[in-house]
């Protein structure tokens, strides 16, 4: 950024502020996602935050870098949206015709939004540790108490030094010092093998075999791919399916339950893989029933997140298909 940028950006050249703003404007929303585990308020924030830096550009002081001026704001907007957001009640079961298996255990955080790795896709997020976008590791940091969430993120995803983290929070060094000490202690990350490396074969292989069991209405053969300790959930409604004979219950009684059948559209969700799920209808049509996330571990499935099919727009795929997907 040259002073004659920031200048003509400080008279009201909106072109200029573009110009500065925009290459950290993608990292910006998925740090905003990463705070409030919702793409939609991710958003909502961002673009609060891209005002707030328009407005008080004439205050920006040359003592920090845009990027870290620009996450300044970010991290407070994201403060006050979790400070005066209401809480959102779980949504309840909506299918009155199943019943589904009593839950092992209902879920802290259910309102959860997957995020798109084409998001993630461009030089801007070239920085971006895919551990720290997966699903598991949001959901753990929806759990912290904010402040908490904020000083994990900004110290160990971002590695900023605890001296400018303070000032972002404005707070100090020992405060935010004691912040992430909690908050390393609080954050609940299971120990497992590692997932296959995005795109191998070994990926490949495990996700062509889940779309086969899923794709034939295979339960066992789809239970079988699960881990020992597998989970299901289904955020926002609640409930908790854990280990592979809750999950394999579910599974037959309800999702995958006689006369129900699935095409599935390949996507990638928080550097995972995914899919849209639409439900094979007697009217030749395909509709959309939602968006499915594997994590996976090793050689098997350690979990599936089931999400509404409104998350589908945000992956490019549409409410209804017409005729048989590809599904690989």
């Amino acid at each position: 950024m040259t002073a004659d940028l920031l200048s003509r950006a400080r008279a009201g050249d909106g072109d200029a502020f573009r110009e500065i703003t925009e290459p950290h404007r993608r990292e910006l929303q998925v740090h905003c996602y990463r705070m409030l585990g919702s793409l939609q308020d991710a958003e909502d924030v961002l673009q609060d935050t891209m005002l707030a830096a328009w407005q008080g550009l004439g205050g920006y002081e040359d003592r920090a870098s845009i990027r870290t001026w620009l996450y300044r704001i970010a991290t407070n907007r994201c403060l006050n949206a979790l400070r005066d957001a209401r809480r959102r009640p779980p949504r309840e079961w909506s299918a009155p015709d199943v019943e589904p298996p009593a839950p092992t255990r209902l879920g802290e955080v259910v309102w959860l939004q997957p995020y798109p790795d084409s998001l993630l896709e461009s030089p801007e997020a070239h920085h971006e540790r895919t551990e720290a976008i997966t699903l598991a590791f949001v959901t753990a940091l929806q759990v912290l108490p904010a402040r908490q969430r904020a000083v994990l993120i900004l110290r160990e995803v971002l590695g900023y030094p605890a001296a400018e983290v303070a000032t972002m929070l404005d707070s100090t060094v020992d405060s935010v010092n004691s912040a992430l000490k909690r908050a390393r202690a609080a954050l609940r990350r299971p120990t497992r093998e590692p997932a296959p490396a995005p795109g191998s074969p070994d990926e490949q292989a495990l996700v062509a075999r889940f779309v086969r069991a899923y794709d034939t209405g295979n339960v066992e053969a789809l239970v079988a791919l699960l881990t020992a300790d597998a989970v299901l959930s289904m955020p926002p409604i609640p409930f908790e399916y854990h280990g592979r004979d809750a999950v394999a219950r579910f599974l037959a009684d309800v999702a995958m339950r006689q006369g129900r059948t699935f095409d599935l559209v390949p996507t990638r969700a928080n550097g995972q893989p995914a899919f849209g799920v639409y439900l094979r209808g007697t009217d030749g049509a395909h509709h959309a029933h939602g968006l499915d996330v594997l994590t996976l571990a090793g050689d098997r499935i350690c979990a599936i997140t089931h999400f509404d099919a409104d998350v589908l727009g945000s992956f490019g795929l549409p409410r209804a298909l017409t005729g048989r997907p590809d599904a690989l």
